[in-house]
């Protein structure tokens, strides 16, 4: 089986802006989620509108996708990047870049 995750990140949440690259115990917070959840599916991307997050999480190896800035959820950010990387997956996981 297939698994891959897409982490949806934006820069410019009303709550915190910022919060993908706030750093928590020395680590940004997109990091410590990447590195969690790369232990158990084969793939995981940033989606994301934002060049700050995209070239943060390059510079760590990370697969990235800039996205459309005007979408109303993170749930679209994730099907348009889907849509990009393309391929067969049997399961597309939808990963907050904040748990």
């Amino acid at each position: 089986m297939k698994a891959i995750g897409i982490i949806p990140a934006r820069y410019a949440s009303s709550r915190f802006p910022g919060k993908p690259l706030a750093v928590l115990g020395g680590k940004y917070v997109i990091q410590r989620v990447m590195e969690q959840v790369s232990t158990v599916l084969n793939d995981v991307y940033i989606a994301t509108d934002d060049k700050r997050i995209y070239n943060t999480v390059t510079s760590l190896g990370a697969k990235a996708i800039m996205t459309n800035s005007d979408h109303q959820s993170g749930t679209d950010r994730v099907a348009e990047a889907l849509e990009e990387i393309g391929g067969n997956f049997d399961v597309v996981v939808n990963i907050q870049g904040d748990e």
